[in-house]
Parts: structure tokens; sequence; C-alpha cells
């Protein structure tokens, strides 16, 4: 039993460290390779729509919509779409105030989820652009100007930004930042390697060309922004990515609501891998089928069965401790953990261990500093980052886990 699990261990341990120091050599690679190419603003912009998705969003909405109205882009080129779903708050109170705005367009209608609030604003959209800001985050005036410039590359049909927590004030928060930071870092590699699986509700924008050719947003089991992302790579449609362009959301203040918001993401994630699992080994998916669909799956499965394996390893250490006491008594003295400060531990899962936690805190760093040059200090909330999060993580895995073997739907709240 000892073997296999040391066995697993040290499989899932080679299998991370892989992934990471693999998505490592492909940025900093192309990174010199592109190094002195700036994309510039072109002097025709193009006009673009951004929708306002909301239910029950009365205490933000006003700030994400006030942050669009600062954008700085010319005022005849952009116009927002704020789609009240159904709220049964003051929603609907709040978006009236702006109807002195002829920019804003605003849509009342029953509540049928975001994904046909999207639907129905992108039925009305004319431009040559469309994107979604969720009403619970907002832009700097910069982020529009940043993502622009990719469309140059006419091959090019979505742009994802690089979202951020706003103003971490607890630690649920921290943990968000710093895993939001290494998405950032993880979202710029994958799209050097045209593997893109997910444009978020935060600001991606697209050509309005892919939904008059790919159809409309799906319900695609809550996670209709990973389902487009999805499709379009099945259909050889590129997305890019704009780094320095910053979004701000934000997070789930509590254990609870960052839980079920993670559950609905990852069960998203695995039901739309298996519909959409022809991609998976396909050759023609390059980088995306070959490996980041594979290595995405199989780091999930190796993750929880690594965790049943130190689990009963701890059971078992629990349960030898327990026989002991009933023999010989109450000892002190745990033989599953000893400290001397003349002794290196040199047990190679202990260095491997390191190892993966030294890539992760890296990749976080480089992360923050890529989209954010003024403000990118090391923070001592990294640090314990990979710990809390590996350990909260068990929690909605194992959750999406049981919905999608049992073919259980989620809910958004």
């Amino acid at each position: 039993m000892s073997q296999i699990s040391n066995i697993i261990l040290y499989i899932s341990f080679f299998t991370s460290l892989y992934f990471e120091v693999f998505l490592l050599i492909s940025f900093l690679e192309n990174r010199t390779e592109k190094g002195g190419e700036k994309i510039k603003l072109s002097s025709i912009l193009p006009s673009v729509t951004i929708i306002v998705p909301a239910f029950n969003e009365e205490k933000t909405i006003s700030k994400t919509i006030y942050s669009l109205l600062k954008l700085d882009y010319p005022k005849d080129k952009l116009k927002i779409i704020a789609v009240n779903d159904g709220s049964t708050d003051d929603t609907a109170g709040v978006l009236k105030t702006f109807r002195w705005n002829k920019r804003i367009e605003v849509i009342n209608k029953k509540n049928g989820g975001k994904y046909t609030a999207l639907n129905a604003a992108i039925r009305k959209t004319e431009t040559e652009l469309v994107g979604c800001l969720d009403a619970d985050s907002f832009v700097p005036p910069d982020t529009l100007t940043k993502i622009i410039p990719h469309f140059e590359n006419q091959k090019i049909m979505a742009v994802t930004p690089a979202i951020k927590i706003f103003e971490p004030d607890r630690m649920i928060r921290h943990v968000q930042s710093n895993e939001y930071n290494l998405g950032i870092f993880m979202k710029k590699s994958f799209s050097m390697l045209d593997a893109i699986t997910v444009t978020p509700g935060p600001f991606s924008i697209f050509r309005k060309t892919v939904f008059d050719n790919l159809g409309l947003f799906h319900e695609a089991h809550n996670t209709e922004d990973l389902e487009i992302a999805m499709r379009m790579q099945k259909n050889g449609y590129r997305i890019g990515n704009a780094h320095d362009a910053v979004v701000y959301t934000v997070g789930p203040g509590s254990f609870a609501k960052l839980y079920r918001q993670r559950v609905r993401w990852v069960s998203g994630f695995l039901a739309n891998s298996i519909d959409y699992r022809s991609m998976f080994f396909n050759p023609k998916h390059k980088h995306l089928g070959l490996f980041m669909l594979p290595m995405s799956v199989v780091g999930i499965v190796l993750f929880m069965v690594s965790v049943g394996m130190v689990s009963i390893n701890i059971l078992r250490m629990v349960a030898d401790k327990y026989t002991e006491i009933k023999t010989i008594g109450f000892n002190w003295v745990w033989n599953g953990f000893h400290f001397d400060w003349f002794f290196i531990n040199t047990d190679s899962k202990m260095f491997l261990g390191l190892l993966l936690f030294l890539s992760t805190i890296l990749l976080v760093t480089l992360g923050k500093q890529i989209s954010d040059t003024k403000n990118n200090h090391f923070s001592f909330h990294t640090l314990y980052f990979p710990l809390v999060y590996g350990i909260f993580s068990i929690a909605w895995l194992s959750k999406a886990i049981y919905l999608v073997v049992l073919s259980k739907n989620t809910s958004w709240r």
C-alpha cells in the first residue's frame, strides 16, 4: 500500500512540475521572440458594444457602468447595453437613472440566466466588436485601448484581459488575488500556444462575426464563457490575450460563496470537456488537443487520488496511535514527525514538494509583474497561497466530480 501511495505521489509531483516548467519555458521563449514587437493602436478604431448582464446587482452596477463611460475611447464608437435579467432587487431602478445617456440602452427581461441576457443584447448589436462586463466588475480607462490593437491581426477572433481581485481585504480574497495572478501568467502562456479554453465574463471582447458564424451563447452547464471558447477552438478561431489590459472584479468574501462559484466552474469545465471530447488527443488542435486539455483533466484526477492516498496514510497513523495508547498508555512521542535543527530531510518527495511550491510562487509573481509594472512588489500572502488554495480546492473538486459523475446540475447561487 505504501509503495502504491509513493508511486502516485511521485507521478503527481512530476506531472505538476512538468506542466509548470513547460509553461514557463514556452512563456520565456515566446517572450524573447516577440519582445520587441509592440502592437500599436490603429487610427481607425472599430465600433464596440459592451454588454452588462445583471441579476440583483443594485449595489455594484452603477460603478460598473460609470467605469465603462470613463473608458478612453471615442464616444461615437462605444455603446453600452445593460440587461436586467429579472432582478428582484432595485437593479431596474438603478438602471433608470442612466436614461439621460444616449450611449446606454437598457433591456428588461424575465430571468433566464446569464447566457439569455447576453444573447438578448447580442441580437441588438450592430458593432464590429462585442464584449461583456459582469456587473460586479469594472475597468480602468485604458483597458479597451490595450485590447483593441490585438484585433489588427485578422486571425484573432477574441481577446481576453487580465483579471484581478479588487482591493483584497481578507485572507479568502488574498488567496483569490494570488490565484488570479497565476491565472494571468497561465492565460498568457496558453495564448502563445493557441490553447485558451475560456473567455471570461469580465471584459473578453469578440468579433461580432463569431456569433454570426457560430451562433449565440449556450447554457453550457452554467459556464457559457467556457463553452464559447471551446466552440471557437474547435472551429479554428484564434483567441488572443492582452496581459496588460486589467479588469477588476470583486471576489467572493466567504468560503461558502467561493465554494459555490468554484464548484460551478470546475463541474462546468469537466462537463464541457465531455461535450467536446473529440478535441482530446486530436492532432488538428495541436497543443490544446494533444497536451493542455488532457493535462487539465489528468491533473485533477491525480490531485484527487493523491489527496485520497495521503488521507488514508493519515488515518492509518491515527489508528496506529490509537492502538498504541490502548496497549501501553498515552505517550507524547509521535513517530510520524521529528524535528531536528541538525538534520535535513533529503527524501525526494520532500524535495519535489519544495520545488513545486517554489515554481508556483514564481509563476504567481510573473503573472503579477506582466499585468502591472508599477505595483508588482512581492506579497506575504503569496507564501501561504499554494498550501491554502490546495486545501480549499479539495472541497470544490470533490463536489464537482461528484456532480459530473451523477450528471447533476449546478446552480449560479
